[in-house]
C-alpha cells in the first residue's frame, strides 16, 4: 500500500465493519474490507481509473455514519416530483427515513423495504447478492460497500406482476458538521414476465463535503421489463460513487436513462451481463460537468447468449475546467451468436481548458454479429450558430439552445412523458450558461 492513500484507508480501516449476527454477512465484510486494506484505492496504472486520479480523495478522512441523519431537517421539495406520486423509500446521509417515504399502498405484487429490515426478518435471500467477494484491483469502492453498508433497499416484483406505478428510490447528501462517510447497498429483483419503472435520485441539501458509495445487484428473470432512470443531481462539494449491475434473462429488456449532473468528483460504474437468449438492453445517459467537476462514466455491457440486443446513446458535455471521462465497452462472448451490439458517445468541449476522455472497446468472439461503435469530442457548429444569429437569436441564447438540444437527445424514447419533461427541465437548469 502506497503511502499516499493512508490517510484514507487508515481512517476507514480504523472502523471495524458493523456485526450483523449472520455469520455468513459479517465474514463477507470482514474479507472485503480486507481486500480492501491491502489494495488501498487504485491509481491511474489500473486501467479502469486511468483518467480518474483519487490523490485528492486518498488524503482526506471521514466519518462513518451520520447520528442526526434520522432528524436532519430535509425540505421534501428537494425530490419532489410532481404527477409521479407512488411508493418511494428516502435516505438521509445513508439513513432510512421512514418520516419522509411512502410505502402506504404498496401495489399488489411489490414488495419494497429497507435493507436492514429485511436482514433482521429474513436474510437468507440476499445471501447470493451481500455474500459476494470483490477481487478486482479496481474495486475498491465496491470493497467498501460490502464492507461497511448496514442499509439499503430490497425491491421484488413477483412473477407477472406489472406495477403501474413508478417506484421512487431517494438518496439525499445532507449538510453535517463533519466530513461523512456512508455505503448503501440495493437488491432488486424482477420476477419472469414481470414490469416495473424505477425513478433514482441523487439529490443534495446544502453542502455537503461527504462520501457516498452505492451498489445496487439488478435482476431481470426471463421477460421482465424494466424502465430505470437515474438523475443525480448531488450537492456541489460530494464524492459519489456508485455501481448499477444488471443481469437480463432470456428475452428481458431493460431501459436506462442516467443524468450525471451533480457532485465534485463522481463514478458511475454500469455493468450488464446479457445472459439470456433475446436479451435487450437500452441504456441512454447524459454527463455535465461544470467548473471543476470531474464524472466518470464506465459501460460495460457483456452479451453472453443467442440474438441479444444493446443499444446505448450517451452524450457528455464539459465547461470551465471541468472533466468528463466515458468508457464504452462491449464484449461478445463466445456462443453469442447473432448479438447486434451498437454504442455511440459525442461530446462537446465549451471551454478550451475542459476536457472528455472517451475510450470505446468493442470484442468479439462470435460469428453473425452486428456491431457499431463510434466516438466524438469536438465543439459546436458554427454553422449552425451562425443560422440561429442570422435569425436573431443573440450568441448565448444561440449556443443554449444548441447544447440543449445536443443532450436532449438522448432522453427523447423515455415513455413517461411528465418524467421526460421535468428531466428536460432539470437538464436545462444544469447546462452552462
Amino acid at each position: 500500500m502506497s503511502e499516499s492513500v493512508v490517510p484514507f484507508v487508515a481512517s476507514t480501516l480504523a472502523v471495524p465493519p458493523p456485526s450483523s449476527g449472520i455469520g455468513w454477512l459479517d465474514e463477507a465484510r470482514r474479507e472485503n474490507l480486507a481486500a480492501f486494506g491491502e489494495a488501498g484505492l487504485p491509481d491511474t496504472r489500473v486501467e479502469a481509473w486511468k483518467y480518474t486520479a483519487l490523490r485528492a480523495l486518498s488524503q482526506r478522512s471521514f466519518i462513518h455514519g451520520d447520528a442526526q441523519a434520522a432528524t436532519r431537517d430535509i425540505d421534501p421539495e428537494a425530490f419532489a416530483l410532481p404527477g409521479l406520486d407512488g411508493p418511494r423509500l428516502v435516505f438521509v446521509n445513508g439513513v432510512f427515513r421512514g418520516d419522509l417515504s411512502d410505502l402506504s399502498a404498496l401495489p399488489a405484487g411489490l414488495a419494497l423495504r429497507p435493507l436492514s429490515q429485511a436482514l433482521a426478518q429474513d436474510p437468507e435471500p440476499l445471501r447470493f447478492a451481500l455474500a459476494r467477494r470483490y477481487k478486482e484491483r479496481g474495486d475498491a469502492f465496491a470493497q467498501l460497500n460490502a464492507a461497511q453498508a448496514i442499509d439499503g433497499v430490497v425491491l421484488r416484483v413477483a412473477a407477472g406482476a406489472k406495477i403501474d406505478v413508478p417506484v421512487r428510490l431517494v438518496f439525499v447528501g445532507a449538510a453535517a458538521d463533519a466530513e461523512l462517510a456512508w455505503h448503501l447497498r440495493n437488491v432488486i429483483e424482477l420476477g419472469e414476465g414481470a414490469e416495473l419503472t424505477l425513478i433514482e435520485q441523487h439529490v443534495g441539501s446544502g453542502t455537503a463535503r461527504q462520501l457516498g458509495t452505492l451498489v445496487a445487484d439488478v435482476v431481470l428473470r426471463d421477460g421482465a421489463r424494466l424502465q430505470h432512470t437515474v438523475a443525480q443531481d448531488a450537492s456541489a462539494d460530494a464524492t459519489l460513487v456508485h455501481r448499477h449491475a444488471l443481469q437480463l434473462g432470456a428475452q428481458a429488456q431493460a431501459l436506462l436513462h442516467v443524468l450525471e449532473l451533480g457532485g465534485a468528483l463522481v463514478r458511475h460504474d454500469l455493468q450488464a451481463d446479457l445472459v439470456g437468449n433475446g436479451a435487450r438492453l437500452d441504456t441512454r445517459g447524459v454527463f455535465v460537468p461544470r467548473g471543476r467537476q470531474h464524472i466518470d462514466t464506465q459501460l460495460a455491457i457483456r452479451h453472453q447468449a443467442l440474438n441479444t440486443t444493446s443499444d446505448s446513446t450517451w452524450r457528455g458535455v464539459a465547461d470551465g475546467r471541468a472533466r468528463g471521462v466515458f468508457r464504452g465497452a462491449i464484449l461478445v462472448a463466445p456462443g453469442a451468436d447473432g448479438s447486434d451490439a451498437r454504442l455511440n458517445n459525442k461530446n462537446l468541449l465549451l471551454s478550451g481548458s475542459a476536457e472528455i476522455d472517451t475510450k470505446p472497446e468493442l470484442e468479439i468472439y462470435a460469428d453473425e454479429v452486428q456491431a457499431a461503435h463510434g466516438a466524438t469530442v469536438g465543439q459546436l457548429d458554427e454553422r449552425a450558430l451562425f443560422y440561429l444569429r442570422s435569425r436573431g437569436i443573440p450568441l448565448v441564447e444561440a449556443r443554449t439552445l444548441l447544447t440543449a438540444a445536443f443532450c436532449r437527445a438522448v432522453l427523447d424514447d423515455l415513455p413517461n412523458a411528465t418524467l421526460r419533461e421535468h428531466l428536460a427541465a432539470l437538464l436545462a437548469a444544469r447546462l452552462p450558461a
